[in-house]
């Protein structure tokens, strides 16, 4: 049997001039279209493809990997709006369906949407579905305190940004804890900082215990002896500044430099630091 909407092994059993037809177990040979056939293939192969359906809800395979497939969350963009839903670009020639029903608010050409990709059992096509909470776990057993996750942000909110942890859970990234530009669909490594006692995951991304004001402050000596001395950084600095060339808080940066020159390591210049000689 081959699995809808994921990638499959199946053998080549047969030959046609239109393409090869794949071995699906229970659900019959299946169709792999000569434009995705490999060179050389012949019968006996095994073929690594992705089972979708076509416009006549057949299955049929293709060695293309689709952005994202069913069980998986991905922000994707609308290339099509009619009057059955929004049509998604998700890597292959046929587009994946937003039925209106699916959709917070009607999606416009042209747009970036999270969506949650799933099979819908009643039509038997592969679907997406902007109503990403139907589809989060709200049991997270496996997660701790400092755990390293993977995150995709999907929403802006009062308190920060919301992210999808490991393609299952949500967890939330506070706005006074975020030192760099954040937007919808970006992908990122982050941290889990605590499991609540209501279930909630609040998220962070440094890793525990980088801020530490006395590692980073020899962190920054060394940095500046890398740099022949001279780093272009005040206190003035953006915070997004500071942040993509260290990872850190500019209050973390701030310290750290103080430390230097109170240890008389460092003087403060208009445009920068610089190592004492």
């Amino acid at each position: 049997m081959a699995i809808l909407g994921k990638m499959n092994p199946l053998k080549v059993v047969k030959t046609v001039e239109f393409g090869v037809y794949l071995d699906g177990g229970s659900d019959g040979e299946i169709l792999l279209p000569t434009r995705y056939v490999p060179e050389n293939c012949k019968i006996e192969d095994t073929l690594s493809v992705f089972i979708y359906t076509d416009s006549e809800d057949r299955l049929i395979a293709t060695t293309l990997r689709p952005y994202a497939m069913v069980g998986e969350f991905a922000c994707l963009e609308v290339q099509e709006v009619n009057e059955v839903g929004a049509f998604l670009d998700w890597g292959l020639m046929k587009q994946l369906l937003v039925p209106f029903r699916e959709q917070h608010a009607k999606m416009r050409e042209g747009g970036r949407y999270p969506v949650f990709i799933y099979v819908d059992y009643e039509s038997k096509r592969i679907t997406a579905s902007a109503k990403l909470e139907k589809f989060i776990d709200d049991n997270h057993p496996e997660l701790e305190a400092n755990q390293q996750v993977d995150l995709m942000i999907y929403k802006k909110t009062e308190l920060g940004w919301k992210a999808i942890v490991n393609q299952q859970y949500s967890g939330v990234l506070y706005e006074n804890e975020v030192f760099k530009p954040l937007e919808i669909g970006q992908k990122l490594t982050g941290f889990v900082k605590q499991i609540r006692e209501d279930d909630k995951i609040d998220l962070m991304l440094q890793k525990p215990g980088f801020e530490k004001i006395d590692d980073f402050a020899v962190k920054l000596h060394e940095l500046l002896k890398e740099a022949d001395g001279f780093l272009p950084l005040t206190d003035k600095s953006p915070v997004e500044e500071i942040y993509n060339r260290f990872g850190i808080s500019k209050k973390t940066y701030k310290k750290a430099v103080g430390d230097l020159y109170k240890k008389h390591l460092i003087v403060l210049e208009n445009n920068g630091i610089r190592l004492v000689k």
